[in-house]
């Protein structure tokens, strides 16, 4: 088998995953949430409306301030809805579960012992390589 090959069933392993399946649900969830769905509309015409008076030379400050108001206000009801909240979290975790894999395909590219590196970089890694004593 390929790397190629084995990417790929990494891959359809990944889509099998319960973290996965969960993130899925999740956003199907949140695409039929009509109340989110508008409220997440209002968000993005606030932040064009803020960004255009950012944009403008005279820009007029009171306007910014209730728009950025307006927007930050928009933003927490759309975070305090439930499915909203299910969603972030198992956005979480996937992206978890995919840092986690590319950190051992990393630490396996420089050299490291993919069965033994860690799932995480450690705290004390700067992210560099080249000046590092390895993973222990």
């Amino acid at each position: 088998m390929t790397v190629i090959e084995m990417a790929r069933e990494l891959g359809k392993a990944l889509q099998e995953d319960e973290r996965y399946k969960k993130y899925q649900e999740a956003k199907v969830k949140n695409d039929k949430d009509v109340e989110l769905q508008n409220m997440i509309g209002e968000f993005n015409v606030k932040r064009m409306q803020l960004n255009q008076e950012m944009q403008k030379k005279e820009k007029d400050a009171d306007a910014m301030k209730r728009l950025d108001s307006e927007l930050k206000e928009i933003y927490n009801k759309i975070m305090a809805n439930p499915n909203m909240a299910e969603f972030t979290s198992a956005q979480e975790k996937v992206e978890k579960l995919i840092n986690s894999v590319n950190f051992i395909i990393s630490s396996a590219a420089n050299g490291e012992d993919p069965m033994t590196c860690p799932e995480e970089q450690p705290a004390s890694c700067g992210g560099s390589c080249s000046t590092c004593g390895g993973c222990h």
